[in-house]
């Protein structure tokens, strides 16, 4: 398995792959390969020119004098990926089919050319099979090279059959169109948007957003990627795509199928692991706010303890000594006033001496 894609690796490896996806669907320069050479009579036409090659135009289109008058000739049953089109750029292998028209047709050569039901285009080129001074049947030839596939355009269908045949040729032997190497051509595309999907896929999902953002990013280029991929497939008016026969064509589209399914698949996985971090980035904030908090609180109340005034020194009550005992001195009650004597001139009672004249008082007995 490999490991977690950087963000940065991310995002270069999508825009490297919906660049190459471009250049899939518009053109992109490869090597050049030699054509190959097969002989083929031409075919007995009344209508049938002798022409001096001009230049070439482009895979399937030159300039040729005829009886002195300089013509465009577009080869009949065959299609070569643009590279004069004004509105697209050049596309895939286009310039090596120029290339190998060149080589099959050199300027100054002599050719035949042969006419079909309708001898002109809607652009007012003149649409022929074209044979070269050994009779050989230029546009097979050019799709014996790969560069170019059978195209059939009702009612000129003469050169059909053989330029079919030369490309079954080509086909097995994987040159031009056909090629596993070149890696501008569909089949190469389809595999490195489905590997890298796969590879995203394959990652563990990462535990930072802005990785899963990345993961993210890369995911949604190389899907649509898949898409504009699965719709070229489908349309089949592409001549990249036309390459390829029907059994190629299924395997290709299950290919795309099965990698966009894991990679919606994979978003989704995306989109739940940012709502995981997601809250648990809000829980941890929510977390570190309640400490916040509490930590401010403590400090409020530590500093209002700093301001207050200083604490008196407890009380310490005095230590309780009883006073020294001292016995009262003794004080004699004092003697009790007289009553009062009811009887004035009485002293109490007298005792009288005998005889009965004199006395005392009894008290003083």
């Amino acid at each position: 398995m490999l490991s977690t894609t950087s963000g940065t690796a991310a995002r270069t490896k999508a825009a490297g792959l919906a660049i190459a996806a471009v250049m899939a669907l518009t053109g992109c320069n490869a090597g050049s390969a030699a054509p190959e050479k097969n002989a083929a009579e031409p075919a007995t036409n009344s209508a049938r020119n002798e022409a001096v090659v001009v230049r070439v135009v482009d895979g399937d289109t030159f300039e040729a004098s005829v009886n002195g008058e300089q013509k465009t000739v577009r080869l009949l049953n065959v299609d070569t990926p643009e590279t004069k089109d004004p509105k697209a750029p050049v596309e895939c292998m286009g310039p090596e089919a120029t290339t190998a028209l060149e080589q099959l047709l050199p300027a100054g050569s002599k050719v035949t050319l042969e006419l079909d039901e309708e001898p002109l285009d809607t652009y007012g080129r003149t649409l022929a099979g074209v044979f070269d001074s050994n009779g050989k049947l230029v546009n097979a030839e050019v799709a014996r090279t790969g560069f170019g596939v059978p195209l059939l355009i009702e009612p000129n269908r003469k050169f059909y059959p053989p330029v079919v045949t030369a490309f079954e040729d080509a086909r097995t032997r994987g040159v031009g169109l056909n090629s596993a190497e070149i890696p501008c051509l569909p089949a190469q595309q389809v595999e490195q948007a489905s590997r890298t999907i796969e590879t995203i896929v394959a990652a563990p999902l990462a535990e930072a957003a802005s990785d899963l953002d990345e993961s993210h990013a890369g995911l949604v280029a190389a899907l649509a990627v898949v898409a504009a991929l699965k719709a070229a497939a489908n349309a089949k008016n592409h001549v990249h795509w036309a390459a390829y026969n029907a059994a190629q064509l299924t395997a290709m589209v299950n290919r795309l199928d099965s990698a966009a399914e894991a990679g919606a698949a994979h978003k989704i996985s995306i989109g739940a692991k940012k709502k995981e971090l997601a809250d648990a980035a809000a829980a941890a904030s929510a977390r570190q706010a309640a400490e916040a908090s509490a930590a401010a609180a403590a400090a409020a109340e530590a500093e209002r303890l700093r301001n207050l005034p200083p604490v008196p020194a407890p009380y310490v009550p005095p230590a309780y000594v009883p006073p020294a005992y001292v016995p009262p001195a003794y004080v004699p009650p004092a003697a009790p006033a007289p009553a009062p004597n009811p009887y004035p001139g009485y002293n109490g009672p007298r005792c009288y001496a005998p005889g009965g004249k004199t006395w005392t008082p009894c008290s003083k007995r």
